[in-house]
């Protein structure tokens, strides 16, 4: 199968746009031939996750890009950098990492891209329209994308995202093909009691037990209606792309493209059907938790990064409490912002709540000491902070995560559970 360029793409290809757009066709072009796709498709936004430093190459690559002169042609969300450029929080790179990984970000900022520097930019306004292609980076970001605004992308990963930016397309495969979208296994959770699914605490264990059994297929799932907030759905998400590459799911009555389980299985039967047990979800909770250590040396929430209105729960929660330990709250400059008319910063800030921007403790040391044990009320914190971080983990809910943060011990409230 050969890959059709067209007149336009074929002058970009020869430079007629400059060197660094001439790079990013060629890179594209050739993903295109790798997937086995026949054409490039137009692409109305991006947003990037190759800005975060892993080495010294990433940023060789982005200042290559620049000083050929390339800029992005569509809107462009930047996703999480190595530094918090907007809080100042510290982190522990060394000079050179700490020089390159800043160097990485300012060369995304001159390449036109919006310092939005955040794993959730559908919080953040960017929220392109149902069917509509665009081309994203990072896990969450590309599920929920997917999922629940119902734009199409596949999961575009570091320095391919920079480039379908730079020449607005992307190839025709995967999940911009809607034969590829269709639902082939069913989820039934009707057996959940609507406490449990009313809990918080739920959506990031379902989201894990999801990734699992899941993998790279299509679900739906049945019987969530009437529970799903924006911030619950993040946190499904976010927990199924890290356990699973699950870079779309739907919920019937919920998601866009699943009003019926029916209508996105498409008139053909599932291939499999599973009916989630309370023993399920003891299990997929307990996978969460690495630890039996009771004592507490850090919290650490906001993966996805928080929205507005956690960070005003997480407020109401402490009502003015102090922290025993160290309690990283991470989240983008969008909800700071609000946070701050809102004088919810500043109370969380008296709290003893370091609020953390532009970035995040798993994917940057910013964690004190290398070890201890960590709480966490987010699935994808909770599967990544072991290897990352080096800290053991603890999953509980928000209000667990304040309460063991007062006391410096683990504390649990079992109800939603029972």
């Amino acid at each position: 199968m050969s890959l059709n360029l067209s007149p336009d793409e074929i002058n970009i290809l020869n430079g007629h746009s400059g060197a660094g757009a001439a790079m990013a066709m060629r890179i594209v072009s050739e993903t295109a031939r790798l997937f086995g796709a026949e054409r490039l498709i137009p692409v109305a936004s991006a947003h990037i996750d190759g800005a975060l430093y892993h080495g010294d190459s990433g940023t060789l690559f982005a200042e290559k890009l620049l000083a050929g002169g390339a800029r992005v042609a569509v809107p462009s969300t930047l996703n999480v950098g190595a530094l918090d450029l907007a809080c100042g929080t510290r982190t522990r790179l060394p000079p050179h990492e700490h020089d390159m990984a800043k160097r990485l970000m300012l060369a995304h900022e001159a390449m036109g891209c919006l310092a939005t520097w955040t794993c959730a930019p559908y919080q953040a306004g960017h929220r392109p329209k149902t069917g509509t292609d665009v081309a994203w980076g990072e896990s969450n970001a590309v599920a929920f994308c997917n999922s629940v605004l119902g734009a199409r992308t596949n999961r575009y990963g570091d320095f391919l995202d920079i480039c379908c930016a730079i020449i607005a397309r992307a190839p025709d495969y995967g999940l911009h093909r809607p034969e590829n979208r269709r639902a082939k296994v069913v989820v039934d959770c009707s057996r959940i009691s609507a406490r449990l699914k009313s809990s918080e605490v739920f959506w990031p264990v379902i989201g894990s037990w999801f990734g699992r059994m899941i993998g790279t297929s299509i679900g739906v799932v049945e019987g969530l209606q009437g529970f799903a907030t924006e911030d619950r759905l993040k946190a499904f998400g976010a927990a199924a792309a890290s356990t699973g590459a699950v870079a779309l799911f739907h919920i019937a009555g919920v998601t866009p493209e699943a009003p019926t389980v029916d209508a996105i299985l498409g008139g053909i039967p599932a291939e499999e059907t599973i009916v989630v047990t309370p023993d399920m979800l003891t299990v997929a909770r307990a996978g969460l938790s690495t630890t039996d250590l009771l004592a507490i040396d850090a919290v650490a929430i906001g993966s996805p990064h928080l929205s507005f209105e956690e960070l005003a729960e997480l407020d109401r929660l402490l009502d003015g409490r102090k922290t025993a330990v160290p309690f990283y709250a991470c989240t983008g400059r969008h909800a700071v912002l609000a946070a701050e008319k809102a004088g919810v910063r500043g109370r969380l800030e008296t709290s003893g709540i370091s609020i953390v921007a532009d970035t995040c403790v798993v994917v940057t040391p910013i964690l004190s000491g290398f070890s201890g044990v960590l709480i966490t009320n987010s699935g994808k914190f909770a599967h990544y902070a072991p290897g990352n971080t080096g800290y053991a983990v603890q999953y509980g809910s928000l209000a667990d995560c304040v309460e063991s943060a007062v006391s410096g011990r683990l504390t649990r409230d079992e109800t939603a559970w029972a």
